[in-house]
């Protein structure tokens, strides 16, 4: 029995596979090395998938794609975890940018684009991706994310500059205040996911001016410091993935036309793709 698991920030999608039995998928929250210890994770899993843990005698082999699992030891942490709950199976950690890469390019050459709660991108050589200067997280970076959608949102409520009819729509679904907002992003945990949530606004409003536009600035942000980082981003194919990228594909897929972007897969949640070239590839080398 294989495990393959997709993680960003906020969820975590699994899927537990076998010859001869239909996979077996749950979701839990996000397992991100640089917001939850090895503790924090061994007790997420057991509490959210029991489904998982009932099956471990049975469970050979784990493959684990994650934000922020980017360096040996932040995959060390989510190792570690798995490997408490899962002692008798083997177990690999990489990057979410490697299984995006895997899901969307397969062993093709590609750049490969995660806009989800935070945003981030790579190389993908037909192997392995590059590390890059990007992925700085949601105070230097994630542009174009769904943190950087949920600041601006914010923002732009606290400081009157929503039209007056969105405002007042903003108003009376969340009910925050300045207090409310201080709280959640400057002392406690989880602020990333906590600006991302406002996202669904947007997906709400995308089809007005304002909404619209403030799509537009954020995934146009993503394309000038992210894509436009490679001096031969126009010679690959460009594939994207996770939800902003997903719900918002009609603007991006109008950005890349406009900036010579060779848009290839536009892919909400890679998991099923993932595990198909997983298991794929494991057939080949058995």
């Amino acid at each position: 029995m294989i495990i393959v698991a997709d993680s960003g920030s906020s969820k975590t999608d699994w899927v537990l596979t076998a010859n001869k039995q239909a996979p077996v998928k749950f979701t839990t929250g996000g397992l991100n090395p640089f917001f939850l210890s090895e503790k924090e994770m061994i007790k997420l899993i057991q509490d959210q998938a029991p489904v998982m843990v009932n099956h471990f005698p049975l469970v050979e082999e784990i493959y684990f794609f994650g934000a922020g699992c980017s360096s040996p030891d932040k995959r060390e942490i989510v190792s570690n975890a798995l490997t408490h709950i899962f002692p008798r199976a083997f177990v690999s950690v990489d990057s979410d940018l490697l299984g995006s890469a895997y899901a969307t390019c397969g062993a093709r050459k590609g750049l490969v684009c995660v806009l989800g709660t935070g945003s981030n991108i790579s190389f993908f050589d037909g192997d392995d991706v590059t590390t890059g200067k990007h992925g700085l997280g949601y105070v230097l970076g994630d542009e174009g994310s769904g943190t950087w959608f949920g600041k601006a949102l914010i923002t732009d409520f606290m400081y009157g500059i929503m039209p007056a009819e969105i405002h007042k729509q903003f108003e009376e679904e969340f009910h925050v205040t300045k207090d409310d907002i201080i709280n959640n992003v400057y002392l406690k945990r989880g602020a990333n996911s906590y600006l991302a949530s406002f996202t669904k606004f947007l997906s709400a409003i995308k089809e007005t001016a304002y909404g619209n536009e403030l799509i537009k600035r954020g995934l146009q942000e993503f394309i000038n410091t992210n894509v436009k980082s490679y001096a031969d981003y126009q010679e690959y194919t460009c594939h994207f993935v996770g939800s902003i990228a997903w719900f918002f594909s009609n603007q991006l897929k109008e950005l890349c036309t406009q900036n010579n972007i060779s848009a290839g897969k536009i892919i909400r949640h890679p998991i099923d793709e993932l595990v198909d070239f997983i298991v794929n590839r494991n057939q080949v080398h058995a």
